[in-house]
């Protein structure tokens, strides 16, 4: 039984599930092998052997016939280890929920198996030097050329191409009928001649990287278009929403490691014959953690179950404000944890510091928190639009 404050047994169950199985390689395995430059291809692999990966995708092309809520619960689980996967966001979530809607009948049949299974990994390129997000001012092309279509452009802070064998590309091109520039989508090879991907050296301690794509004369196949090709703005909007609520989901499942972490240190640390985590300077910012962190997962959730109800309009109100709440819910944990941990917070041997940046990150991408602000000042208080 469940209610409308509580996930379902089944959804209760999978969380322990993939905690289990992530719990078996640990913050210290994801640390090492960022650190040592490698891959966690062994965990990627072993969530989606168990299913886990492509939960969210239909039953007849590989996936588990679930929704949003349920891999973005399998995104938040295996940050709660301390091994926050990023391409989840982006390959099951993104990808595969553009393909499993807007996709032809064949483009499921290719994409969405692998993407399941996570023997083939689907990045997103949207994100430009002088756009950002701004699907009005993307300048990457796209242009006919018989039977092909041709793109140029470049796109930067696209996670994970080294190990994506296509990406998601979001380009402009001139409707033959209007003339208007629209967006449509793109998946290409990522072997593709003219295609080129230059790693973005980062300060985050994480095993996906981010690049700058370049696409020159990128020639593809008609049916390289996600659907239709008139269909690209509204495919576009219904991926960014399982965008925010994993990237919420993301930040909620490290803001929940560091508080853990945080807690059994302030439960064993002793000075002066006490806990330190008697003292309420250091008890009080944990337990202020602890609320805004189980408040932006109840908002996560709320959106979430309104995607999957079909409510995008609903939806996109409340994955914004959940993305916001869990990216501020995480920065605050991790700072608390850092202070709690005194000097130990600042060594690799605790890992603390290193969630500084990561977290960080939460407020600025996949949407800064301040167009978030627009967003609810414009749709949600009906205040004159800012920009």
């Amino acid at each position: 039984m469940s209610n409308e404050f509580s996930e379902s047994e089944e959804r209760q169950e999978l969380r322990k599930a993939v905690a289990k199985l992530a719990g078996k390689f640990g913050r210290e395995w994801f640390t090492e092998k960022a650190r040592a430059g490698e891959k966690t291809t062994e965990l990627w692999l072993e969530i989606g052997r168990n299913g886990y990966l492509g939960i969210n995708i239909p039953e007849e092309y590989g996936g588990g016939g679930g929704g949003i809520g349920d891999v973005a619960a399998v995104c938040e689980e295996l940050s709660a280890q301390g091994c926050p996967l990023l391409l989840m966001v982006v390959s099951p979530a993104i990808c595969g929920t553009i393909i499993s809607r807007y996709g032809t009948e064949e483009q499921k049949r290719r994409w969405l198996p692998g993407i399941c299974d996570g023997t083939s990994t689907m990045a997103f390129a949207i994100t430009e030097p002088d756009a950002g997000t701004n699907t009005h001012n993307i300048t990457t092309t796209a242009r006919r050329d018989g039977d092909e279509w041709v793109l140029n452009g470049r796109k930067i802070y696209i996670s994970g191409v080294d190990e994506a064998d296509n990406v998601l590309v979001v380009a402009s091109a001139e409707d033959a009928k209007t003339g208007k520039v629209k967006p449509v989508l793109f998946v290409v090879p990522t072997d593709s001649a003219g295609f080129e991907a230059r790693a973005i050296p980062m300060e985050i301690v994480s095993p996906e990287l981010q690049f700058q794509v370049f696409l020159d004369d990128v020639r593809l196949p008609a049916d390289a278009i996600v659907g239709d090709e008139d269909g690209g703005l509204v495919q576009l909007f219904a991926g960014l929403n399982p965008e925010r609520i994993m990237a919420a989901s993301f930040s909620t499942g490290l803001a929940r490691f560091a508080l853990d972490r945080a807690s059994a240190y302030a439960k064993e640390r002793t000075v002066f014959k006490d806990a330190i985590g008697s003292h309420q300077a250091i008890a009080h910012p944990l337990a202020q953690s602890h609320i805004e962190i189980e408040l932006a997962r109840r908002m996560t959730q709320k959106a979430a179950a309104l995607y999957d109800a079909g409510d995008d309009m609903g939806a996109g109100e409340a994955a914004n404000m959940a993305k916001y709440a869990a990216a501020e819910a995480a920065c605050h944990a991790v700072d608390a944890a850092v202070q709690t941990h005194g000097g130990n917070g600042i060594t690799q041997e605790y890992g603390m510091a290193g969630l500084l940046v990561a977290t960080r990150a939460g407020r600025i991408a996949p949407v800064s928190r301040e167009m978030i602000l627009n967003f609810v000042a414009m749709h949600s208080l009906g205040l004159p639009k800012s920009y």
